[in-house]
């Protein structure tokens, strides 16, 4: 798990953005899981399961403009 949370963070910005496009942002949702299960957060793993199922639509909103502004997606770690 932090071999992906680590790859997946030191890829270049513009590979990031494309990731977060609509059909692609699946990655970043399982990054978030992956994330909180690495750092045993249960609140954290039970959001991503629940982000996964219900926000696919709208996060991939939030996933590009975080990532353009700051370079990281927004999680609650």
């Amino acid at each position: 798990m932090n071999e992906l949370v680590k790859s997946m963070d030191s890829l270049p910005k513009l590979v990031k953005v494309i990731l977060a496009l609509p059909v692609l942002d699946i990655i970043w949702a399982i990054y978030r899981l992956c994330r909180s299960i690495s750092k045993n957060s249960v609140v954290g793993i039970v959001l991503a399961v629940l982000m996964i199922i219900f926000c696919p639509v709208i996060l991939w909103v939030v996933d590009i403009i975080t990532l353009i502004v700051s370079d990281k997606v927004l999680w609650i770690d």
